[in-house]
């Protein structure tokens, strides 16, 4: 029996900043997903703009004044690969413009940045998503039983169920 795709358009993706991680890692990965595409490129860099929309095939092209005509236009979701201190600012601006979010780590530079995220996409009721490939990594989750070892029972519980398949239709 084939799966029947759930929805065969690709996913929408703004990415923001152009910097080097964008460009050795973001923008080339882009080439391999077959349900996303890159619809747009923001970065106050014009000749960094030209060669990037070229090489990827990406017709529309803007500065961060014009942040918000890019979301307008059937934009689904932002890649946010900008300096660490601009990650807030503009996941507030995508979360008001009701588009989801995919942010480079790390979220923000403080606590109450983070706060301000969640708040501004959960009253968006869009997704955002930090992008920390290693959050399963076996290092990673021995630290995590060293720091939470009174609490892991409860930490463990808040990061299963929020990735709970039941609420994902995609998930199999």
């Amino acid at each position: 029996m084939k799966n029947k795709k759930r929805n065969a358009r690709k996913i929408r993706y703004a990415v923001v900043g152009l910097g080097h991680l964008a460009q050795v890692a973001v923008l080339p990965a882009f080439a391999h997903l077959q349900n996303a595409e890159i619809a747009a490129l923001v970065t106050s860099d014009k000749r960094k703009a030209i060669v990037l929309a070229r090489r990827y095939r990406v017709k529309d092209v803007y500065d961060y004044d014009q942040y918000e005509e890019c979301l307008a236009n059937d934009i689904d979701a932002v890649y946010i690969v900008l300096p660490n201190h601009q990650h807030c600012e503009f996941t507030v601006r995508a979360a008001k413009a009701g588009v989801h979010v995919l942010c480079e780590k790390p979220m923000a530079v403080s606590v109450a940045e983070c706060r301000t995220m969640i708040a501004a996409m959960s009253q968006s009721r869009r997704r955002l998503m930090i992008a920390y490939r290693l959050h399963f990594e076996k290092s990673n989750l021995n630290r995590l039983l060293q720091d939470r070892a009174a609490n892991w029972e409860s930490y463990a519980s808040s990061v299963l169920i929020s990735g709970n398949k039941s609420r994902d239709p995609t998930c199999v």
